[in-house]
């Protein structure tokens, strides 16, 4: 599932992130990577973007970021 077919509320794990070296390492030095707990804390109208927490850092992202990173929701 990738992260930007979840909604505000639901958690996930990082599965992997399908972005060059640059998105790849710009994430990672958030805290975005592999094996991460994040939540999602919001979305703009469309989609267009959406925040989420990860540790305790709050990130934008692009849609077009979060179709390259793949996770597994996790129920609550």
């Amino acid at each position: 599932m990738k992260l930007s077919e979840l909604i505000k509320g639901n958690r996930a794990e990082i599965i992997k992130i399908n972005a060059d070296k640059a998105l790849r390492d710009r994430l990672t030095s958030f805290g975005v990577m592999r094996g991460e707990e994040l939540t999602v804390k919001g979305c703009s109208i469309a989609k267009q973007t959406m925040e989420i927490e990860v540790g305790s850092t709050l990130i934008a992202l692009r849609a077009d970021e979060a179709d390259k990173i793949e996770v597994e929701k996790i129920d609550s």
